[in-house]
């Protein structure tokens, strides 16, 4: 299964998508890089390494970013990793986690993952 990271400026941000996205795709690889290392905000570099490692298997992983340093902090955990088959994807985080995560856990590849999660950009919610 492909895994999925949410990076974001707050610790409790990033657990909560991953919480929901565990309500509606249980069992899919799944892990939250939120705030610093002492629970203030901020993007931590270990945090998105350590997340990213801990979800990677042979499908790849998709990373879902908030904002700026989050953005930032990813690429250069991405440059310094050399995984060719981590994505970052520019889309919704709560609603791209979970069309990301539905998609990996029906067994999609990468690349329909990372679809998946793009098309949560244009999701109309009315």
């Amino acid at each position: 299964m492909v895994g999925i990271v949410i990076v974001s400026h707050s610790q409790k941000l990033a657990e909560g998508v991953v919480d929901v996205t565990k309500i509606m795709a249980d069992g899919c690889p799944i892990a939250a890089a939120g705030g610093m290392e002492d629970g203030s905000y901020g993007t931590s570099y270990e945090k998105i390494m350590n997340a990213i490692e801990s979800v990677h298997g042979a499908d790849g992983v998709v990373v879902l970013m908030d904002m700026g340093s989050a953005v930032m902090t990813t690429e250069m955990v991405l440059e310094d990793l050399g995984y060719e088959d981590v994505v970052m994807v520019d889309c919704p985080i709560a609603e791209g986690a979970i069309a990301a995560s539905l998609s990996s856990l029906c067994g999609a590849d990468l690349e329909s993952v990372k679809q998946e999660a793009l098309s949560a950009r244009t999701s109309a919610k009315l």
